[in-house]
């Protein structure tokens, strides 16, 4: 079958580009396909080609709300019906997408891993024909990857829920382990597995050895060397740094130095952050200082420098983001500042996101003693308030519970809004003339449980029946996804029933161990990235071998750290690539060697203003939490000192005290070593 011209006819190209042909044939042959294509290297058109070729809907799960909107922008504009439900839409243009797809003008559907937490949407899922499910960034499936996103280990079950047939992964950045850990999970053979080549022969790669105070002087003297031999233009430049307010920082100090640069980070409000996107993309903003929450979507062809003037948080991460540059194949410089001052915030965001032992063993409790309570041997949880209860951080609290739901002890029955309130938009009067006379007698009840304040009312389900108070719930979505209400709701609720918890001390240990595996993979992750950073050997060679390249001949290379063995000894007889790539630091004879600037060392620890700052956070503990100072644990304290957050720490308002993040700059691991002594 001769698919070019559908190629041409859809999207105006005259061929595929590597490893696109195979992957679209293997899904149209109903082979489920895991596809691991470098940045930039169009692995979106495998699905969206398939798509247009296929009888049923393409459900597409992705992770960024700005990449969803930007891929369906595209497709929209290649006369391909397209659509994402997101929360930035009103009722009234969810019911028309909704609507759409029912009647089959919509052929690929995109939507966020959180929209399945939905029982709307997973009733409207049940109503169509899906043909094939698309796990964009599917490394988030893994827990061995370095974007690891709990809720993606359910969209196997999914899979099996809504009958859907075939399922494509993609990725850019996939080490071995985590690519057979991704294609187990969907039982892709191995055979369905389509890796192109990895190296990206324009991308020069740096690093340059910079001592913290003279960091910014470097990034400068990078950005002020970018004028463009064309038009004697500031080339578009990406710099990223690890904190908020380190972008903050550093654009405001570049300003100063006239260059025109924005900040980009999570803590913006939306419409700021798209306004910075859309200067950017446009040509109005050449320079954006950027923790990671800027670069998925970011589809420009011509950033031709992408800075890392803090370290990156992985090879996987220091992947991604250099892929962004140099996309239309011209030249394009990645440079990275290096030094170990930043060394322990990287590693400070590891150990916060690991659950001490006895806020696990709490949260078991909880579920216990809640169960066991309503004699339903259901438990209902709302996720903001339970990560405050037990001190566990809402990303590893999902894990947590996830983790359960896989060890068979809950199982996830149904969400809810704990909150709601609805406004009629037709006359009541004409809404229940529209339903017989059992439906209009059970909608009276519903409007008569209502409490209204001028427009908006609040039903009060409290005195309600389970069973009546599901069908309530329906009813008014019902009435929402007609346009006879507008509905708000709040406080996602999620009611789990729960098995068998009898053996609370063993789950409890067991998980303990699960999250420390976890905790020391995310560390040795860090290790390797300053090994390949120090190595003396061709980067660009190293770093397609980390992601298990088999044109260097050495796939197992992922498994391993860097500077187990000699790069630099081996045949390069039909390599697409020598050992030397002629165009990175190590390959000029600038490599680094050992980076210095790790911090303080462990003899400047002061043991008696230890003792003040743990006696100023002791009274705090007690006067916010209402619990004993004895009862802080070891890591809270050490914790405190480091300046990780948690919810107990936030609770304290220990920000304000004068010791939190004094020892910021400190070994974590040391740290709480030389704390455990005194």
């Amino acid at each position: 079958m001769n698919l070019i011209p559908a190629l041409q006819q859809h999207f105006g190209f005259d061929q595929f580009r590597g490893g696109q042909e195979q992957c679209v044939r293997q899904v149209l042959a109903g082979q489920s396909s895991l596809a691991i294509f470098p940045t930039g290297a169009g692995k979106s058109l495998c699905y969206q080609f398939s798509a247009t070729q296929l009888s049923g809907i393409t459900l597409v799960v992705s992770p960024l709300l700005a990449l969803i909107k930007d891929q369906v922008e595209f497709l929209q504009s290649k006369g391909i019906g397209a659509a994402s439900l997101d929360s930035s839409q009103t009722p009234d243009q969810n019911r028309d997408i909704m609507r759409q797809v029912r009647e089959g003008q919509i052929k690929i559907l995109m939507v966020s891993v959180e929209r399945f937490n939905n029982e709307s949407f997973r009733n409207f899922l049940h109503t169509l024909s899906i043909s094939l499910l698309v796990v964009d960034e599917a490394h988030c499936i893994s827990e061995w990857g370095h974007n690891f996103r709990p809720d993606y280990l359910k969209l196997p079950d999914y899979q099996r829920q809504f009958n859907i047939p075939l399922v494509l992964l993609l990725t850019a950045t996939a080490a071995p382990k985590v690519k057979r850990d991704m294609a187990a999970k969907f039982a892709i053979d191995e055979q369905h597995i389509v890796q192109t080549g990895f190296y990206r022969s324009n991308l020069n790669l740096s690093v340059l050895s910079v001592p913290q105070v003279d960091k910014k002087a470097a990034l400068l003297n990078a950005l002020k060397q970018r004028l463009s031999p064309q038009t004697n233009e500031a080339e578009p430049a990406i710099v990223y740094v690890t904190l908020q307010y380190s972008a903050e920082e550093i654009a405001q100090w570049l300003r100063a130095n006239q260059v025109s640069a924005q900040a980009y980070h999570a803590g913006l409000d939306s419409e700021r952050r798209e306004q910075i996107q859309q200067d950017f993309m446009s040509g109005k903003l050449n320079t954006v200082v950027a923790t990671i929450a800027f670069g998925m979507g970011i589809d420009k062809s011509n950033i031709r420098h992408v800075i890392h003037y803090d370290l990156p948080k992985s090879i996987e991460n220091y992947s991604q983001e250099i892929g962004r540059a140099g996309r239309d194949g011209q030249a394009s410089n990645c440079v990275t500042l290096a030094n170990l001052e930043g060394l322990s915030t990287l590693e400070n965001f590891v150990y916060g996101d690991t659950p001490e032992l006895e806020s696990i063993a709490y949260l078991l409790d909880l579920i216990d003693q809640q169960s066991v309570m309503q004699r339903t041997l259901t438990w209902e949880m709302q996720l903001y308030a339970l990560s405050n209860e037990t001190n566990i951080r809402q990303l590893p609290l999902k894990t947590l519970l996830v983790q359960l739901e896989l060890m068979g002890i809950i199982s996830p029955k149904y969400a809810y809004y704990a909150h709601f309130r609805y406004k009629f938009v037709t006359p009541m009067a004409q809404v229940l003339s529209q339903f017989d006379a059992d439906r209009c007698a059970f909608l009276m009840q519903v409007f008569e449980a209502t409490k209204f304040k001028k427009v908006w009312g609040e039903p009060n389900f409290e005195f309600w029946a389970q069973d009546a108070k599901d069908r309530a719930i329906k009813a008014l979505d019902y009435l929402s996804e007609k346009g006879l209400i507008e509905l708000e709701t709040k406080q996602l609720t999620q009611v789990y029933e729960v098995y068998d918890l009898s053996q609370k001390e063993q789950v409890a240990a067991q998980l303990g161990d699960y999250f420390k595996q976890k905790e020391d993979a995310e560390i040795d992750r860090i290790a390797k990235l300053i090994a390949f950073f120090e190595q003396d050997t061709c980067l660009n060679r190293s770093l397609a071998r980390y992601f298990g390249d088999e044109s260097f001949g050495d796939e197992s290379f992922g498994d391993e750290s860097f500077g187990d063995k000699s790069l630099n000894n081996e045949s390069t007889e039909n390599k697409s690539i020598q050992t030397q790539c002629g165009h990175c630091s190590s390959c000029l004879g600038n490599s680094i060697g050992k980076l210095s600037g790790r911090g303080m060392n462990e003899n400047d620890i002061d043991s008696e203003q230890v003792r003040q700052d743990l006696s100023e956070l002791a009274s705090a503990f007690q006067s916010a939490l209402k619990l004993h100072p004895d009862s802080m644990s070891l890591d809270t304290k050490c914790r405190f000192l480091a300046g990780i957050s948690t919810p107990y720490l936030t609770k304290c308002r220990a920000k304000r005290l004068s010791g939190f993040a004094r020892y910021q700059d400190q070994s974590y691991a040391k740290l709480r070593q030389l704390v455990k002594g005194l």
